[in-house]
């Protein structure tokens, strides 16, 4: 039998041999976007990809999801290898596309990539068959919380229980098989090392707003009309006072954004809508800050006397990546790009929905360079493809060889030290109780 070093430098060798394939997908992927449960090229080109390596997948999960599998050679746990098929909202980059404004701007392509690449590497040098266990390979959709209003008709109507992808995932049971689980992201951060990881990040809760006032003629009569406007503009400025009531370790941002302020300058606002996320490190920061906001919207409506609907959605866990997988992770990168080449940070302030995954499994989202431009930005794109593409291929392959080798003992090892946050069940109920909609009247 190959010695564990033996089967990494396999893989990696049959990854590098697949180098220019693996480019090209991400390539492509990145000149493709498209938005989340919206992805049915990018699926269909990873079912492709699956079909002519011989993985059996399902598709069609929470819509575009593509689900693969390598069976061990000796029965163990399932390791899941994760990328996310979708793109942002960002309609000024250079590469995006010209009717939806969808861009890769977040690296979601070099997800896929790096996916596909462990997938080839993986099969190619045969490892599984010194394995105990299975390994997933596991296209979500998705993960980018954007086009609100779209996703929640989806639900509304019955076609989605949830508006993120691995919430849905969850919800329908296509994780239930799964019992740990590992993405890297790529980043381009300057601060940080080729790899790194953190310790955290915030969760968030999302809400729609609408602040309902009466119109009138804003030179005529103006005090005819109730100012929906107004309403929002002290509702704003509420919720900035309520900052200084957010300690420090619970991380709170709270960034509300006015999607409809008025029809005419003439006519005083009858109807403004508003979104805003509210997040937090952990789920009572959050629910405590959702209270704080929603006693602001109703200041608004109240000083005015208009009406507010508030909607509050379910958004993402916060995550806590598992220590164990993360120490894994670490190695791997140090052997790969030398000890000065990996560092940990604490808590970050963004949101994933891998936070959801890390409440029910043991799971880790670090993240590796390969990336230039401020993330979400016109300016964001892959300026290494060795680091984008190739290198996560390698890692994520390095890792469940890690994990399943040796009748799979680390894996085990992870299992016994893991103790999740929640069940399935208490997550969906929590995650069901966060939908509430509430209508204010000012008067």
């Amino acid at each position: 039998m190959p010695t564990k070093a033996e089967l990494k430098k396999r893989v990696c060798e049959a990854i590098d041999r697949r180098r220019d394939q693996i480019c090209r997908i991400g390539d492509h992927i990145m000149l493709n976007p498209e938005l989340g449960f919206k992805e049915f090229e990018t699926a269909k080109l990873v079912s492709q990809t699956m079909d002519e390596f011989g993985v059996p997948c399902e598709t069609e999960l929470a819509i575009t999801g593509v689900k693969g599998v390598l069976q061990g050679s000796k029965p163990g746990p399932t390791v899941a290898l994760i990328g996310e098929l979708d793109s942002l909202l960002v309609s000024g980059h250079p590469n995006a596309n010209l009717d939806t404004g969808a861009a890769h701007a977040c690296g979601h392509n070099a997800q896929i990539a790096g996916l596909m690449g462990a997938m080839m590497g993986m099969v190619d040098a045969r490892v599984v068959d010194d394995l105990a266990g299975r390994v997933v390979f596991f296209a979500v959709p998705a993960e980018e919380f954007v086009e609100v209003e779209y996703r929640l008709n989806l639900v509304k109507s019955g076609k989605l229980s949830f508006l993120g992808g691995k919430p849905e995932l969850i919800k329908h049971g296509h994780f239930d098989d799964i019992d740990m689980a590992i993405m890297i992201h790529t980043h381009s951060d300057e601060s940080l090392t080729k790899a790194a990881a953190s310790a955290s990040s915030n969760g968030f809760v999302a809400k729609m707003i609408r602040f309902v006032g009466k119109a009138a003629h804003a030179g005529g009569a103006p005090h005819r009309g109730i100012n929906a406007l107004n309403a929002a503009q002290i509702a704003l400025n509420a919720i900035n006072a309520q900052r200084e009531t957010f300690q420090d370790h619970d991380s709170v941002r709270v960034h509300p954004i006015i999607t409809k302020g008025g029809e005419l300058v003439n006519v005083i606002p009858d109807e403004v809508c508003m979104e805003t996320y509210v997040r937090g490190r952990t789920a009572e920061a959050i629910l405590d800050a959702s209270m704080k906001v929603d006693r602001a919207l109703r200041a608004g409506a109240m000083a005015l006397g208009a009406t507010v609907e508030i909607e509050t959605l379910p958004g993402y866990m916060p995550l806590k990546n598992n220590a164990d997988l993360q120490a894994l992770y670490g190695k791997n990168a140090r052997a790969r790009f030398g000890e000065d080449e990996f560092c940990t940070v604490g808590h970050r302030t963004g949101s994933t929905d891998m936070g959801d995954i890390s409440c029910i499994m043991p799971a880790i989202h670090p993240y590796m360079s390969g990336a230039s431009g401020p993330g979400h930005s016109v300016e964001w794109h892959i300026s290494d493809k060795e680091m984008g593409y190739v290198e996560p291929a390698k890692s994520l392959s390095m890792i469940a060889v890690d994990l399943l080798y040796d009748r799979a003992t680390e894996a085990k090892a992870v299992l016994a030290n893991y103790k999740p946050e929640m069940t399935k069940d208490q997550y969906l109920d929590f995650q069901n109780n966060l939908f509430q909609t509430e209508v204010y009247d000012g008067e």
